[in-house]
Protein backbone atom coordinates (compact mmCIF):
# COMPACT_ATOMS: atom_id res chain seq x y z
CA UNK A 1 0.00 0.00 0.00
CA UNK A 2 3.03 2.46 -0.05
CA UNK A 3 2.36 3.34 -3.44
CA UNK A 4 -1.40 3.92 -3.26
CA UNK A 5 -2.05 7.10 -3.45
CA UNK A 6 -4.78 7.61 -5.45
CA UNK A 7 -8.48 6.65 -4.40
CA UNK A 8 -11.72 7.27 -5.72
CA UNK A 9 -15.17 7.02 -4.05
CA UNK A 10 -18.50 6.75 -5.75
CA UNK A 11 -20.98 7.02 -3.04
CA UNK A 12 -19.72 8.39 0.33
CA UNK A 13 -22.47 7.79 2.85
CA UNK A 14 -22.32 5.99 6.21
CA UNK A 15 -19.85 2.79 5.28
CA UNK A 16 -18.10 5.23 2.28
CA UNK A 17 -17.10 7.68 4.48
CA UNK A 18 -16.08 5.40 7.42
CA UNK A 19 -13.45 4.11 4.89
CA UNK A 20 -12.56 7.51 3.69
CA UNK A 21 -11.57 8.38 7.13
CA UNK A 22 -9.41 5.71 7.71
CA UNK A 23 -7.95 6.42 4.24
CA UNK A 24 -7.32 9.83 5.13
CA UNK A 25 -5.54 8.94 8.54
CA UNK A 26 -3.39 5.99 7.27
CA UNK A 27 -2.18 7.92 4.01
CA UNK A 28 -2.59 11.77 5.07
CA UNK A 29 -0.64 12.66 1.48
CA UNK A 30 -2.66 10.51 -0.60
CA UNK A 31 -5.59 12.06 -2.82
CA UNK A 32 -9.13 11.23 -1.70
CA UNK A 33 -11.91 12.04 -4.86
CA UNK A 34 -15.83 11.53 -4.49
CA UNK A 35 -17.74 11.19 -7.75
CA UNK A 36 -21.20 13.02 -7.64
CA UNK A 37 -24.14 13.00 -10.41
CA UNK A 38 -25.35 15.89 -10.37
CA UNK A 39 -23.45 18.41 -11.77
CA UNK A 40 -25.79 21.30 -10.90
CA UNK A 41 -26.15 20.67 -6.99
CA UNK A 42 -23.22 18.91 -5.09
CA UNK A 43 -24.67 17.08 -2.02
CA UNK A 44 -23.95 19.24 1.03
CA UNK A 45 -22.63 16.07 2.61
CA UNK A 46 -19.99 15.79 0.06
CA UNK A 47 -18.84 19.41 0.63
CA UNK A 48 -19.18 19.24 4.66
CA UNK A 49 -16.41 15.76 3.76
CA UNK A 50 -14.14 18.38 1.81
CA UNK A 51 -14.09 20.50 4.45
CA UNK A 52 -13.33 18.21 7.11
CA UNK A 53 -9.94 17.14 4.83
CA UNK A 54 -11.60 13.93 3.94
CA UNK A 55 -11.91 14.10 0.89
CA UNK A 56 -9.74 16.60 -1.24
CA UNK A 57 -12.44 17.19 -4.10
CA UNK A 58 -15.77 16.20 -5.59
CA UNK A 59 -15.92 15.23 -9.10
CA UNK A 60 -19.05 14.94 -11.59
CA UNK A 61 -17.18 13.37 -14.70
CA UNK A 62 -15.32 10.03 -13.82
CA UNK A 63 -12.71 11.74 -16.60
CA UNK A 64 -11.52 14.33 -13.66
CA UNK A 65 -8.82 12.33 -11.64
CA UNK A 66 -10.28 8.66 -11.46
CA UNK A 67 -8.09 7.50 -14.26
CA UNK A 68 -5.34 8.27 -11.75
CA UNK A 69 -7.31 5.88 -8.99
CA UNK A 70 -5.16 2.96 -7.35
CA UNK A 71 -8.20 1.98 -5.88
CA UNK A 72 -11.79 2.49 -6.51
CA UNK A 73 -14.74 2.11 -4.04
CA UNK A 74 -18.40 1.55 -5.27
CA UNK A 75 -20.42 2.79 -2.32
CA UNK A 76 -23.56 3.56 -4.04
CA UNK A 77 -26.44 1.28 -3.87
CA UNK A 78 -26.24 -1.87 -5.63
CA UNK A 79 -27.69 -1.54 -8.72
CA UNK A 80 -26.22 2.11 -8.82
CA UNK A 81 -22.98 0.57 -8.72
CA UNK A 82 -23.44 -2.10 -11.89
CA UNK A 83 -25.20 1.10 -13.62
CA UNK A 84 -21.44 2.92 -13.63
CA UNK A 85 -19.40 -0.42 -14.81
CA UNK A 86 -19.68 0.71 -17.97
CA UNK A 87 -18.14 4.20 -17.59
CA UNK A 88 -15.72 3.11 -14.90
CA UNK A 89 -14.22 0.95 -17.87
CA UNK A 90 -13.23 3.00 -20.16
CA UNK A 91 -11.11 5.38 -18.11
CA UNK A 92 -9.47 2.93 -15.61
CA UNK A 93 -5.80 2.52 -15.50
CA UNK A 94 -4.09 -1.30 -16.18
CA UNK A 95 -3.29 -1.71 -12.44
CA UNK A 96 -6.64 -0.49 -10.58
CA UNK A 97 -8.45 -2.09 -8.07
CA UNK A 98 -12.40 -1.79 -8.57
CA UNK A 99 -14.22 -3.08 -5.00
CA UNK A 100 -17.83 -2.79 -3.85
CA UNK A 101 -19.06 -2.36 -0.18
CA UNK A 102 -22.50 -4.28 -1.30
CA UNK A 103 -24.13 -6.43 0.87
CA UNK A 104 -25.29 -8.83 -1.72
CA UNK A 105 -22.03 -9.98 -4.05
CA UNK A 106 -23.47 -11.92 -6.65
CA UNK A 107 -25.56 -9.39 -9.29
CA UNK A 108 -22.35 -7.34 -9.21
CA UNK A 109 -20.10 -10.05 -9.65
CA UNK A 110 -22.24 -11.40 -13.03
CA UNK A 111 -22.00 -7.61 -14.21
CA UNK A 112 -18.13 -7.67 -14.01
CA UNK A 113 -18.37 -10.56 -15.80
CA UNK A 114 -20.33 -9.31 -18.50
CA UNK A 115 -18.29 -6.22 -18.48
CA UNK A 116 -14.87 -8.62 -18.71
CA UNK A 117 -13.83 -6.60 -15.89
CA UNK A 118 -13.02 -9.45 -13.81
CA UNK A 119 -8.97 -8.95 -13.42
CA UNK A 120 -9.76 -5.52 -11.84
CA UNK A 121 -12.70 -6.54 -9.58
CA UNK A 122 -12.72 -8.27 -6.04
CA UNK A 123 -16.14 -7.68 -4.34
CA UNK A 124 -16.29 -6.06 -0.74
CA UNK A 125 -18.61 -6.13 1.98
CA UNK A 126 -17.66 -4.68 5.22
CA UNK A 127 -20.08 -6.40 7.91
CA UNK A 128 -20.88 -3.43 10.24
CA UNK A 129 -23.13 -0.51 10.08
CA UNK A 130 -25.59 1.45 12.09
CA UNK A 131 -29.84 2.22 11.97
CA UNK A 132 -28.14 5.92 11.12
CA UNK A 133 -26.91 6.74 7.19
CA UNK A 134 -25.17 8.85 5.18
CA UNK A 135 -21.57 10.93 5.94
CA UNK A 136 -22.06 12.77 8.98
CA UNK A 137 -22.52 9.60 10.73
CA UNK A 138 -19.67 8.31 9.68
CA UNK A 139 -16.54 7.78 12.02
CA UNK A 140 -13.12 6.09 12.30
CA UNK A 141 -14.34 3.27 14.54
CA UNK A 142 -17.33 1.63 12.61
CA UNK A 143 -15.55 -0.82 11.09
CA UNK A 144 -12.68 -1.41 13.83
CA UNK A 145 -13.10 -5.42 14.46
CA UNK A 146 -15.65 -5.84 12.00
CA UNK A 147 -15.54 -9.25 9.32
CA UNK A 148 -14.93 -7.67 6.00
CA UNK A 149 -15.81 -10.04 3.79
CA UNK A 150 -13.36 -9.88 -0.11
CA UNK A 151 -15.00 -11.75 -2.71
CA UNK A 152 -12.51 -11.99 -5.14
CA UNK A 153 -13.56 -12.77 -8.98
CA UNK A 154 -11.89 -16.09 -10.98
CA UNK A 155 -9.28 -13.48 -12.63
CA UNK A 156 -8.74 -11.75 -9.64
CA UNK A 157 -4.74 -11.09 -9.35
CA UNK A 158 -3.25 -12.19 -6.00
CA UNK A 159 -1.26 -8.86 -6.08
CA UNK A 160 -4.62 -7.03 -5.80
CA UNK A 161 -6.12 -9.52 -3.37
CA UNK A 162 -3.20 -9.44 -0.86
CA UNK A 163 -3.23 -5.39 -1.09
CA UNK A 164 -6.71 -5.62 -0.25
CA UNK A 165 -6.35 -7.74 2.64
CA UNK A 166 -3.67 -5.49 3.62
CA UNK A 167 -5.87 -2.25 3.42
CA UNK A 168 -8.58 -4.43 5.45
CA UNK A 169 -6.00 -5.04 8.18
CA UNK A 170 -4.88 -1.27 8.40
CA UNK A 171 -7.93 0.09 8.89
CA UNK A 172 -8.79 -2.06 11.80
CA UNK A 173 -11.04 -4.78 10.20
CA UNK A 174 -11.22 -8.50 9.70
CA UNK A 175 -10.29 -9.81 6.30
CA UNK A 176 -12.26 -13.06 5.31
CA UNK A 177 -11.99 -14.57 1.72
CA UNK A 178 -15.56 -15.99 0.37
CA UNK A 179 -16.87 -16.86 -3.27
CA UNK A 180 -19.38 -14.29 -3.56
CA UNK A 181 -22.05 -17.24 -3.71
CA UNK A 182 -21.26 -18.51 -0.36
CA UNK A 183 -20.95 -14.77 0.75
CA UNK A 184 -24.61 -14.40 -0.45
CA UNK A 185 -25.84 -17.36 1.44
CA UNK A 186 -24.38 -17.10 4.24
CA UNK A 187 -26.06 -13.26 4.53
CA UNK A 188 -29.03 -14.40 3.50
CA UNK A 189 -29.21 -16.79 6.71
CA UNK A 190 -28.00 -14.66 9.27
CA UNK A 191 -28.88 -11.05 8.79
CA UNK A 192 -31.17 -11.02 5.14
CA UNK A 193 -33.69 -13.68 6.45
CA UNK A 194 -33.74 -12.49 10.02
CA UNK A 195 -34.49 -9.63 9.40
CA UNK A 196 -37.54 -10.52 7.49
CA UNK A 197 -38.47 -12.56 10.00
CA UNK A 198 -38.46 -9.28 12.30
CA UNK A 199 -40.49 -7.43 10.02
CA UNK A 200 -42.97 -9.80 9.84
CA UNK A 201 -43.08 -10.36 13.30
CA UNK A 202 -43.86 -6.81 14.05
CA UNK A 203 -46.77 -6.67 11.16
CA UNK A 204 -47.80 -9.62 12.96
CA UNK A 205 -48.30 -7.67 16.18
CA UNK A 206 -49.78 -4.66 14.65
CA UNK A 207 -51.90 -6.21 12.19
CA UNK A 208 -53.60 -8.54 14.97
CA UNK A 209 -53.40 -6.29 18.05
CA UNK A 210 -57.19 -5.25 19.77
CA UNK A 211 -58.19 -1.65 19.19
CA UNK A 212 -56.66 -1.02 22.39
CA UNK A 213 -53.20 -1.36 21.11
CA UNK A 214 -52.48 -3.91 24.10
CA UNK A 215 -49.63 -5.91 22.31
CA UNK A 216 -48.21 -2.48 21.63
CA UNK A 217 -48.40 -1.81 24.82
CA UNK A 218 -47.05 -4.66 26.47
CA UNK A 219 -44.30 -5.11 24.01
CA UNK A 220 -41.29 -4.92 25.74
CA UNK A 221 -37.78 -6.81 26.25
CA UNK A 222 -38.13 -9.86 23.92
CA UNK A 223 -40.02 -8.81 21.56
CA UNK A 224 -37.95 -5.52 21.17
CA UNK A 225 -34.60 -7.10 21.24
CA UNK A 226 -35.86 -10.02 18.59
CA UNK A 227 -37.55 -7.20 16.30
CA UNK A 228 -34.71 -4.41 16.78
CA UNK A 229 -33.11 -4.57 13.26
CA UNK A 230 -36.76 -3.86 11.99
CA UNK A 231 -35.88 -0.54 12.63
CA UNK A 232 -33.38 -0.32 9.72
CA UNK A 233 -33.75 1.48 6.20
CA UNK A 234 -36.51 0.15 4.01
CA UNK A 235 -35.51 1.41 1.18
CA UNK A 236 -32.22 -0.84 2.13
CA UNK A 237 -33.49 -3.78 2.63
CA UNK A 238 -36.62 -3.68 -0.13
CA UNK A 239 -32.71 -3.42 -2.37
CA UNK A 240 -31.26 -6.40 -0.63
CA UNK A 241 -34.71 -8.54 -1.18
CA UNK A 242 -34.60 -7.85 -5.50
CA UNK A 243 -30.69 -8.74 -5.36
CA UNK A 244 -30.51 -11.65 -3.22
CA UNK A 245 -33.34 -13.77 -4.01
CA UNK A 246 -32.30 -16.95 -4.70
CA UNK A 247 -30.14 -17.01 -1.15
CA UNK A 248 -33.64 -15.43 0.62
CA UNK A 249 -35.98 -17.50 -0.75
CA UNK A 250 -34.23 -20.83 -0.62
CA UNK A 251 -33.38 -20.26 3.69
CA UNK A 252 -36.89 -18.59 3.86
CA UNK A 253 -38.00 -21.80 2.59
CA UNK A 254 -36.47 -23.78 5.02
CA UNK A 255 -37.57 -21.54 7.63
CA UNK A 256 -40.80 -22.06 6.42
CA UNK A 257 -40.56 -26.07 7.08
CA UNK A 258 -38.71 -25.74 11.07
CA UNK A 259 -41.57 -23.64 11.90
CA UNK A 260 -44.34 -26.19 9.98
CA UNK A 261 -42.16 -29.00 12.08
CA UNK A 262 -42.85 -26.91 15.76
CA UNK A 263 -46.52 -26.21 15.04
CA UNK A 264 -46.93 -30.42 14.44
CA UNK A 265 -45.02 -30.06 18.05
CA UNK A 266 -47.29 -28.14 19.64
CA UNK A 267 -50.22 -30.13 17.98
CA UNK A 268 -49.22 -33.07 19.19
CA UNK A 269 -48.08 -31.78 23.11
CA UNK A 270 -44.55 -33.60 22.09
CA UNK A 271 -42.91 -32.72 25.22
CA UNK A 272 -39.35 -34.60 23.91
CA UNK A 273 -39.06 -32.43 20.57
CA UNK A 274 -39.60 -28.96 22.23
CA UNK A 275 -37.34 -29.29 25.13
CA UNK A 276 -34.63 -30.50 22.25
CA UNK A 277 -35.60 -28.03 20.48
CA UNK A 278 -35.13 -25.39 22.67
CA UNK A 279 -31.91 -26.72 24.42
CA UNK A 280 -30.84 -26.80 20.83
CA UNK A 281 -31.17 -23.35 19.89
CA UNK A 282 -29.86 -22.18 23.10
CA UNK A 283 -26.72 -24.28 23.31
CA UNK A 284 -25.70 -22.94 19.78
CA UNK A 285 -26.96 -19.21 20.68
CA UNK A 286 -24.80 -19.14 23.75
CA UNK A 287 -21.41 -20.80 21.64
CA UNK A 288 -21.83 -17.45 19.20
CA UNK A 289 -19.18 -14.77 19.83
CA UNK A 290 -20.26 -11.88 21.56
CA UNK A 291 -19.45 -9.34 18.15
CA UNK A 292 -22.30 -7.95 16.02
CA UNK A 293 -21.67 -9.21 12.41
CA UNK A 294 -24.82 -7.61 11.17
CA UNK A 295 -26.05 -4.43 9.97
CA UNK A 296 -26.24 -2.73 13.60
CA UNK A 297 -24.00 -1.73 15.70
CA UNK A 298 -23.67 -3.75 18.83
CA UNK A 299 -25.57 -2.37 21.60
CA UNK A 300 -23.90 -2.08 25.05
CA UNK A 301 -26.63 -1.90 27.64
CA UNK A 302 -27.33 -2.95 31.36
CA UNK A 303 -30.55 -3.05 33.36
CA UNK A 304 -30.27 -1.81 37.11
CA UNK A 305 -32.63 -2.74 39.80
CA UNK A 306 -33.29 0.87 41.44
CA UNK A 307 -36.30 2.49 42.54
CA UNK A 308 -38.47 4.86 40.34
CA UNK A 309 -38.02 7.82 42.45
CA UNK A 310 -36.87 11.04 41.90
CA UNK A 311 -32.82 11.28 42.04
CA UNK A 312 -32.23 7.66 40.82
CA UNK A 313 -30.60 8.76 37.53
CA UNK A 314 -28.80 11.39 39.08
CA UNK A 315 -26.98 9.17 41.74
CA UNK A 316 -26.10 6.20 39.32
CA UNK A 317 -24.06 9.00 36.84
CA UNK A 318 -22.53 10.90 39.55
CA UNK A 319 -20.95 6.99 39.86
CA UNK A 320 -20.46 6.29 36.78
CA UNK A 321 -18.68 9.94 36.30
CA UNK A 322 -16.36 9.63 38.91
CA UNK A 323 -15.36 6.23 37.63
CA UNK A 324 -14.88 7.89 33.89
CA UNK A 325 -17.27 6.00 32.59
CA UNK A 326 -19.30 7.64 29.81
CA UNK A 327 -22.48 7.35 29.09
CA UNK A 328 -24.33 6.64 25.71
CA UNK A 329 -28.38 6.89 27.08
CA UNK A 330 -30.22 6.72 30.32
CA UNK A 331 -33.43 6.43 31.34
CA UNK A 332 -36.02 4.97 33.88
CA UNK A 333 -38.39 1.41 32.30
CA UNK A 334 -41.48 2.00 33.60
CA UNK A 335 -43.16 -0.97 32.71
CA UNK A 336 -40.81 -4.43 32.40
CA UNK A 337 -41.16 -7.91 31.99
CA UNK A 338 -39.72 -10.90 34.27
CA UNK A 339 -37.80 -9.51 36.85
CA UNK A 340 -34.88 -7.29 35.60
CA UNK A 341 -34.12 -3.38 36.47
CA UNK A 342 -36.19 -0.83 35.83
CA UNK A 343 -33.00 1.89 34.87
CA UNK A 344 -31.44 1.44 31.35
CA UNK A 345 -28.26 2.42 30.36
CA UNK A 346 -26.53 2.22 27.15
CA UNK A 347 -22.75 2.94 26.79
CA UNK A 348 -20.33 3.64 23.45
CA UNK A 349 -18.65 0.31 24.03
CA UNK A 350 -17.88 -3.16 25.52
CA UNK A 351 -14.99 -2.00 28.02
CA UNK A 352 -17.41 0.67 29.43
CA UNK A 353 -20.24 -1.73 29.97
CA UNK A 354 -18.47 -4.15 31.33
CA UNK A 355 -16.60 -1.49 33.55
CA UNK A 356 -20.18 -0.10 34.54
CA UNK A 357 -20.98 -3.28 35.68
CA UNK A 358 -17.95 -4.26 38.10
CA UNK A 359 -18.49 -0.49 39.86
CA UNK A 360 -22.26 -0.46 40.55
CA UNK A 361 -22.03 -3.86 41.98
CA UNK A 362 -19.76 -2.16 44.24
CA UNK A 363 -22.31 -0.33 45.21
CA UNK A 364 -24.58 -3.25 45.49
CA UNK A 365 -26.77 -2.61 43.06
CA UNK A 366 -28.68 -5.32 41.04
CA UNK A 367 -27.10 -5.60 37.04
CA UNK A 368 -28.67 -7.16 34.34
CA UNK A 369 -26.00 -7.24 31.42
CA UNK A 370 -28.51 -7.17 28.33
CA UNK A 371 -25.98 -6.19 25.73
CA UNK A 372 -27.08 -7.47 22.26
CA UNK A 373 -24.31 -9.03 20.42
Amino acid sequence: MKNTKYFGFVGLGLIGGSIARNLRKLYPDSTILAYYYNKEKINPELLLAKEEGVIDDIVTNFTEGFSQCDIIFLCAPVLKNIYYLPELKKIMKSDCILTDVGSVKGNIHDAVKKENMEAFFIGGHPMAGSEKTGYGNSTLSLLENAFYVLTPTVHTPDTHIDTMQKLVKNIGAIPIILPAKDHDNVTAAISHVPHIIAATLVNMVQDHDDSKEHMRALAAGGFKDITRIASSSPVMWENICLTNPESIISFLRIFNDYIQQTITAIEQNNSKYLLDYFNRSKNYRDSIPNKSVGILEPVYQILVDVLDEKGTIATVSTILASHDISIKNIGIIHNREFTQGVLHIEFYGEEACINAISVLKDYNYEIYNCSEP
